[in-house]
């Protein structure tokens, strides 16, 4: 059993296609989104920026995370987001 000092916590990537929709330490809401294959995908809300595919044994169970980095690359804008894994 795990105690309020021992979360485990997870960060994933999602792409955003425009700059200065979010700002890093913003806390953020995040969707789930599934086909009837086992796979899944998240948005950050409101359809800000899109997670890559995600199997049934990877899913993110929390609902809400933290920007911990914006980065700019090549192929546009990429949000590293803290969540409770």
């Amino acid at each position: 059993m795990r105690t309020e000092c021992e979360r485990i916590m997870r960060v994933d990537r999602f792409k955003m296609e425009r700059e200065g929709l979010v700002e890093e330490g913003q806390e953020v809401e995040i969707s789930e989104r599934s086909a009837v294959t086992g796979q899944y995908t998240y948005l950050v809300e409101p359809s800000i920026a899109m997670s890559g595919i995600y199997r049934t044994s990877e899913r993110l169970h929390a609902r809400r995370g933290v920007i911990q980095k914006i980065e700019k690359t090549d192929k546009g804008f990429y949000l590293l987001v803290e969540t409770e894994g």
